[in-house]
C-alpha cells in the first residue's frame, strides 16, 4: 500500500472508521471513506458506490433520520426568529405569512441533503448492515 492509498482510505481500513470524519464528509456531500467522491447522485439519492474508492453506499438506509434532523434544526432556527421579529417589529400578519413559510422551505431544501449525508456517513462509520437482505 502506498502513502497515497493510505491518505485515500484515511483510517477506513481495519474497521477504524472515524465517526466525526465520516459525518463531516457526509455533511459536505463527499464519500465518507475517501472524501473525494460524491455521496449523493441526485438531491437525496445516494450513489451505489464511490467513483473514486469504490466503497458501496447503495445498501445504507437513512429512512426517517434526515427529515427528523432537518425539522429539528429548522424549527430551532425559525421559531426563535419568528418570536424575535414579532416582539421587536410587530409586522403585519401578511408579512409573517409571506416570509416564514418561504424561509422554512428554503432552509429545509438546503439542509435535508446535508442531513442525509451526515446520517449516511454515520451509518457507514458504524458498519451498519443496511438493507442487503431486503
Amino acid at each position: 500500500m502506498t502513502a497515497e492509498d493510505r491518505s485515500v482510505n484515511d483510517g477506513a481500513e481495519d474497521g477504524a472508521r472515524s465517526k466525526t470524519t465520516a459525518a463531516l464528509r457526509g455533511l459536505m456531500g463527499q464519500c465518507p471513506a475517501c472524501g473525494r467522491g460524491r455521496l449523493l447522485r441526485n438531491y437525496l439519492k445516494p450513489v451505489d458506490h464511490c467513483t473514486h474508492c469504490g466503497e458501496a453506499f447503495g445498501h445504507l438506509r437513512a429512512d426517517d433520520a434526515p427529515p427528523w434532523m432537518t425539522i429539528l434544526i429548522v424549527g430551532h432556527i425559525i421559531i426563535p426568529a419568528v418570536l424575535s421579529v414579532e416582539q421587536s417589529y410587530e409586522p403585519a400578519t401578511w408579512v409573517h405569512l409571506t416570509i416564514w413559510p418561504l424561509l422554512t422551505l428554503l432552509l429545509t431544501g438546503l439542509l435535508l441533503p446535508r442531513c442525509k449525508g451526515v446520517v449516511l456517513g454515520l451509518l457507514w462509520s458504524t458498519g451498519a448492515p443496511g438493507s442487503e437482505r431486503a
